[in-house]
């Protein structure tokens, strides 16, 4: 099972936002996500939000987006190591990124 989470879907969209026909993909990848199976999309939640805080706080030295904040400390709560990204991030905080960079 994949998991996902609903900030990281949002950052997708706003990466995708500034061209028309992008956007129109983008939107219907990300209802292709909600409606599959084998994705479990966690919900937002002000918990995820200032978990997600903490750790963006707590790591001034590093590029951190508040998102990748959010997903490690989801991670490591269901105890995932291996993510779906060539970001290296996750693997200064001990993470297995899948794609190479």
């Amino acid at each position: 099972m994949i998991v996902t989470t609903d900030e990281v879907l949002t950052e997708f969209l706003a990466f995708c936002a500034s061209d028309p026909r992008l956007r129109l993909e983008a939107v219907l990848a990300v209802q292709d996500i909600l409606d599959s199976s084998g994705v479990r999309v966690v919900p937002q939640t002000h918990s995820s939000f200032l978990s997600g805080l903490e750790l963006y706080r707590a790591r001034p030295d590093k590029g951190y987006s508040l998102t990748d904040c959010i997903s490690m400390h989801l991670m490591r709560t269901e105890g995932l190591t291996d993510v779906l990204t060539n970001d290296y991030h996750f693997r200064q905080e001990g993470f297995r990124p899948l794609f190479k960079s």
